[in-house]
């Protein structure tokens, strides 16, 4: 879910005070936020490239991805390939159960319900019944898979698990066999109680006014960075509860959310032993991934100066619309029509849909960020790179030496972490630009600004013109992802944001509407009637959609 509060906060702040230091690790981020547009590509650069070659740090939940591929149909066709990298094998495991969800059966679930389950599993740290008996299923199907590479290329061919070490493929099929029902009971999991421990830590001698905090953080800090929308009797809820989105009766919402725990290295009596809990975002929620933007501009109308809509209402709809697109993958052979369609189309009838190019998701081995330019078949290999703002850390030049020539960088800012204040997210902004300069990157000229995601080009080539058009976004889902980080998310917290050294949250922080921009908007300029339209023709919207594409 999230994994941008509190911690995360705290160790933003440690990371600015140190700011000559390019190190600082992440507690409560993992939930990434991306906008619903990338940076503008050299249309000359990529359009006779064949594959697109992605570079993700710290994305957590598979939001971004979802995104990209949802507005694959809008481009030039090309092959997809998503190297992934996180900081922890939950937010491994994450991506690969939201996939495998996003790509079921539409015969076996239908999109309301995917919708749904989606944004619980996502979202919220208790489930219905139904949903937790969803997770137990997939979690033991995948938990047999991951062991077995041969069924796992047969069964999910769009995953590859090849780079992982041997004893990450184990350690991630043990977080399957948990999250599966291996330890039984809610006791093993006791989500309730840990949410109101982090919460009471969080918050100290402030806790019994947590109400009067949520409020403060939500429309003093939240709302006065964008995330209007966001009401405060959902804020509040999620605040004590955990419960982002409340789909059925409140009764409903009370097996754990197994999917949102981690691991973690403590001290205890001078050693240091192994603790299993939650560190994901108890500050910031889930909301500003999918909640604050969208393409049908009457969700976001007005009242007597008051949303008309919630966050959750605007969610749900995002959600959908994204699933719905999602759909052609799914299943190719609609996508390509059936003969009879064929025909029909010869004869005036609508043409279907052209079949999409496959799609591949790599994972890569958790602590390969600084090694990745050893490999020949990495360096240069990189068209875009992500970078969620608990991984900027890893910006160097030798993950530079990894984007090819006229290649592109999107890296998260913190503008959605409360617990930050102005100065610092300005100073956090800056190192980021220190970073990315000093990795070979200039920053990208001509669009319209953002706080949510600085974006950058590769030094030694020609400067993007602002009149070459910025991918633009669709509606948002990475914060992921998506958020990134949520974020998020779930947030990547990485709501679209990365965990940390010591095991950090499994969820990506969330990032704003505008962070959930798909990654190939960002790395491939529309052609023609294939752009998809936006109310500025030369520059795409910042705020348009929740989620950055890749």
């Amino acid at each position: 879910m999230n994994e941008k509060g509190g911690d995360c906060g705290q160790q933003l702040k440690r990371t600015l005070s140190t700011l000559a230091q390019p190190r600082a690790g992440r507690e409560g981020v993992s939930r990434v936020i991306w906008k619903d547009k990338g940076p503008p590509v050299d249309p000359d650069s990529q359009a006779e490239n064949p594959e697109l070659n992605v570079l993700l740090l710290g994305s957590v939940d598979g939001r971004h991805l979802l995104r990209t591929l949802a507005r694959a149909a809008l481009w030039p066709r090309r092959r997809f390939h998503f190297y992934v990298l996180e900081n922890n094998l939950e937010a491994v495991a994450r991506h690969i159960l939201i996939f495998s969800l996003a790509l079921e059966d539409p015969e076996k679930m239908g999109l309301q319900e995917r919708s749904e389950t989606f944004l619980e599993v996502w979202g919220n740290a208790l489930l219905r019944p139904p949903v937790a008996a969803f997770v137990r299923a997939q979690a033991g199907r995948l938990a047999h898979l991951v062991p077995e590479p041969d069924r796992l290329a047969e069964q999910l061919p769009w995953l590859s698990l090849g780079a992982l070490k041997f004893r990450e493929r184990d350690a991630l099929e043990a977080v399957f066999r948990f999250w599966a029902g291996g330890e039984k009971g809610p006791e093993a999991f006791p989500m309730s109680r840990l949410w109101d421990s982090r919460l009471r830590q969080y918050l100290g001698s402030r806790y019994d006014a947590r109400h009067g905090v949520s409020d403060w953080d939500l429309h003093m800090k939240l709302h006065d960075r964008g995330a209007r929308v966001i009401h405060t009797r959902e804020f509040r809820r999620w605040r004590d509860t955990g419960v982002a989105f409340e789909l059925r009766d409140s009764s409903a919402y009370h097996v754990p959310n197994r999917t949102l725990a981690s691991g973690r290295l403590l001290s205890h009596r001078g050693e240091r032993v192994a603790a299993r809990g939650y560190w994901g975002d108890i500050a910031t929620g889930p909301f500003v991934a999918f909640g604050i933007e969208a393409d049908d501009e009457t969700l976001l109308r007005t009242s007597n100066g008051q949303p008309v809509k919630t966050a959750c209402e605007i969610t749900e709809h995002n959600v959908a619309e994204l699933f719905r697109e999602m759909a052609a993958w799914g299943h190719p052979r609609a996508a390509e029509g059936d003969p009879e369609q064929v025909q029909g189309g010869a004869e005036g009838s609508p043409e279907p849909a052209p079949a999409l190019e496959p799609f591949t998701v790599h994972f890569l081995p958790l602590d390969s960020a600084h090694t990745l330019h050893h490999k020949s078949c990495y360096k240069g290999q990189f068209q875009l790179l992500y970078v969620a703002c608990g991984m900027v850390h890893l910006l160097s030049p030798e993950l530079g030496a990894c984007v090819a020539p006229g290649g592109r960088l999107i890296v998260e800012l913190a503008q959605f972490l409360v617990d930050l204040r102005q100065e610092q997210l300005q100073a956090f902004s800056s190192r980021v630009g220190e970073l990315a300069q000093a990795a070979g990157f200039a920053p990208q000229l001509g669009g319209k600004p953002s706080d949510t995601f600085a974006r950058f080009y590769k030094a030694g080539d020609s400067a993007p013109s602002h009149e070459d058009r910025a991918v633009e976004s669709g509606t948002p889902p990475p914060e992921v992802l998506a958020p990134p980080l949520e974020a998020t998310g779930w947030p990547s917290e990485d709501r679209t944001q990365p965990l940390e050294p010591e095991t950090p949250p499994s969820e990506p922080l969330k990032l704003t509407s505008e962070s959930q921009a798909s990654l190939l908007e960002a790395s491939v300029p529309p052609t023609g009637s294939q752009a998809p339209k936006s109310e500025n023709q030369n520059v795409p919207p910042e705020t348009k959609s929740p989620i950055p594409d890749l």
